[in-house]
């Protein structure tokens, strides 16, 4: 693939987003609005300076337009609703590079807004046709689940390596005022806690959250750069009835595409933020992504090496804006001093990621 053409032209000069809930009491138009808005003044520009707008949803949140008319832009160049969940997160990143990189926009802002507790919740979603044929599974959880079990099988982890991924996102959401879920979890309290669908307890899964997060990708004012964006997938946990591998997500496939269109290595990576949907996507992304090597995972995470993996807690602990909320965590990051953060967006085998560099 060689060096994407629009790498380092287009940076992330502003963030913002709403207190994160679990019911919001308003409209999700409301939580966009203020998120697009604290993200413009974060980069220093008025909405009237927006020139393109774009978001990700299924159907359950504000269209761009009339977030533009929200907004009070009055004249909106390129606008696009995109179709699609947490495969989003990190993708939606190379169509704005791409924007500014074709010349068709200056400065376009990015949001997500949902209700996604109080209002349309994802664990009814539907994870599309093959539930008719997958063993009986109704949603993604039980679809994943059984990827889970087979993932912890293959490598040898178990619920006290599940644990220390969902105990140390409480530990690093502890000192985030965001993050709805800050309390440390021991191990005991975790076992206490209920299966959804085994192996994944209560606590193993992403949060359901009211809120709005923003994004500034600007082709004239400074901040973070995208570096590589890619986007892709395979047959694997979103479709078991032909997959060679069931654990495979869109990790194993989108990796090697990165680092061959970035030209960085894993070691030039210093923050992680993996669409931690589930906590047995922090480990199988680590893999994938050549951060840590399957036969260190088990002592890696023990060993609460992981710090530096989703430090704001992620949508394990902070909360879920269908992550979004974990990219601008990586801006955070990137202004406070860190120089290469690995972005994610998952959904299933299918996902993206992204290398934004200060």
């Amino acid at each position: 693939m060689g060096m994407q053409p629009f790498a380092g032209r287009a940076a992330i000069a502003g963030i913002g987003m709403t207190a994160l809930t679990r019911e919001s009491g308003r409209t999700e138009l409301d939580l966009a609005r203020e998120a697009c808005r604290a993200a413009c003044a974060d980069a220093g520009l008025e909405p009237a300076d927006i020139d393109a707008v774009l978001s990700y949803h299924l159907n359950d949140s504000a269209p761009v337009t009339q977030v533009a008319r929200a907004l009070g832009i009055e004249r909106l160049g390129w606008h696009n609703d995109i179709a699609g969940g947490g495969t989003q997160a990190a993708s939606i990143l190379g169509d704005a590079a791409m924007l500014i990189h074709a010349g068709l926009a200056r400065n376009i802002l990015i949001y997500r807004a949902l209700n996604g507790r109080s209002g349309k919740r994802m664990n009814t979603v539907s994870t599309g046709p093959q539930e008719r044929f997958t063993y009986g599974l109704a949603g993604p959880i039980p679809m994943f689940a059984m990827a889970a079990t087979r993932y912890l099988h293959e490598t040898g982890l178990g619920e006290r390596h599940l644990h220390a991924v969902v105990a140390q996102s409480r530990v690093n959401a502890a000192a985030n005022p965001r993050a709805l879920r800050r309390q440390p979890l021991p191990y005991e309290e975790y076992l206490a806690r209920p299966y959804v669908s085994t192996p994944l307890r209560t606590v193993d899964c992403c949060q359901e959250t009211d809120g709005a997060c923003a994004l500034v990708v600007s082709g004239v004012l400074a901040g973070p750069h995208i570096q590589a964006v890619v986007r892709g997938g395979g047959p694997g946990s979103s479709a078991m009835d032909r997959a060679p591998d069931v654990t495979a997500i869109f990790s194993a496939y989108v990796a090697p595409m990165l680092w061959d269109a970035s030209g960085m290595r894993p070691s030039d990576v210093d923050v992680a933020l993996p669409y931690d949907a589930y906590s047995w996507l922090v480990p199988r992304q680590l893999e994938d992504f050549g951060l840590v090597s399957r036969a260190d995972l088990g002592p890696y995470l023990l060993e609460r090496r992981h710090t530096w993996v989703n430090p704001h807690g992620g949508l394990l602990s902070e909360g879920y804006v269908h992550g979004l909320n974990n990219v601008a965590q990586a801006v955070r990051e990137l202004r406070d001093g860190r120089e290469v953060a690995l972005v994610t967006g998952f959904g299933g085998s299918y996902g993206s990621a992204a290398l934004l560099a200060s």
